[in-house]
């Protein structure tokens, strides 16, 4: 699989988790993310940690619940096993990368990770 076609998915998924919030109000964040984070919708899946950020200054404690959903429509949509380090050191933007790279077939060796299914069906 590509990384132009992950991409597609990646902003499909954060498309229908924003979506969660209403459509004008999905609309108001992709047009502050690009006005007060300089970040565009297209640019997203290759500026992760700048969306993370600014998802969570926009939301505070809230981003985590919109991440989850975010995570949970992709892996519904790439629909492969993702590894993960140990959840202590669990973050959105490692979940995107790692879920990238088991989806480009570029993923590395599995010692020390655990599944990402068990994580997200535990939240």
């Amino acid at each position: 699989m590509s990384k132009e076609q992950f991409d597609k998915l990646l902003l499909e998924a954060i498309d229908e988790g924003l979506s969660t919030i209403g459509d004008s109000s999905k609309q108001a964040i992709y047009f502050y993310l690009e006005k007060s984070f300089k970040v565009k919708k297209n640019e997203i899946p290759y500026r992760i940690d700048d969306f993370t950020r600014a998802i969570e200054k926009i939301f505070g404690l809230g981003a985590g619940f919109l991440e989850i959903l975010i995570m949970r429509n992709l892996y519904e949509k790439v629909g492969r096993t993702v590894h993960l380090r140990e959840p202590s050191s669990f973050v959105f933007a490692e979940y995107i990368v790692a879920t990238e790279r088991s989806f480009t077939g570029k993923e590395e060796g599995e010692a020390g990770f655990i599944q990402c299914d068990q994580i997200i069906s535990q939240v």
